[in-house]
């Protein structure tokens, strides 16, 4: 976790002393990043699933790129926002290669399928659609991660704010927090 620490835990061996609260506070920084990190809906989706999308929504309908990104997104029960920087790309390599065209509509740009643009996204609709994957979503995961990081930023403002009496309350809630967590692993 962190490299300055011999043992690299959060108070195991090689854990230093000094001021209990920031260490607290480096354990949950910790602990948030790494739930932030690893969340397993929310990776980092690859170029060509970015196209893939791209082309079959676009077989459905013409439609502008924030409107792709926004239909992604709901498609994807929110695990998948694409960035503006993935899509706008993709669309502008699509026109490129004759995939897709632009037309100027109410001032903003229309993307559609052209001919060739049909048939790949006919052959590409074979195929599970980039936002159905199994990596992307998982609504139990997510949840679970966002109250791993909930509790990260709990246990952070009482370390920048609370007594030594609280902290300790803290330290206690977090240890059996810890123990009935491995319970339920242990009981599955």
């Amino acid at each position: 976790m962190n490299s300055t620490r011999p043992n690299g835990g959060f108070g195991g061996p090689g854990f230093t002393g000094g001021n209990p609260g920031a260490a607290l506070w480096e354990a949950m920084e910790q602990l948030r990043s790494s739930f932030e990190q690893q969340r397993p809906g929310t990776r980092r989706m690859a170029r060509g699933d970015v196209r893939a999308a791209v082309l079959a929504l676009l077989a459905e309908q013409p439609m502008h790129g924030y409107q792709i990104i926004q239909e992604i997104e709901e498609r994807s029960g929110g695990s998948w926002k694409p960035s503006a920087g993935s899509v706008y790309p993709t669309l502008q390599l699509l026109a490129d290669e004759g995939v897709i065209v632009a037309d100027e509509l109410q001032g903003r740009k229309t993307y559609s399928l052209t001919e060739a643009g049909r048939d790949e996204a006919a052959a590409a609709a074979e195929r599970p659609a980039p936002w159905a994957s199994p990596t992307v979503g998982g609504g139990a995961h997510r949840a679970l991660s966002k109250a791993g990081v909930d509790l990260a930023a709990a246990a952070a403002q009482l370390s920048r704010s609370g007594t030594p009496e609280q902290l300790q309350q803290a330290v206690d809630v977090l240890d059996d927090a810890r123990r009935k967590l491995y319970t339920i692993l242990a009981e599955g």
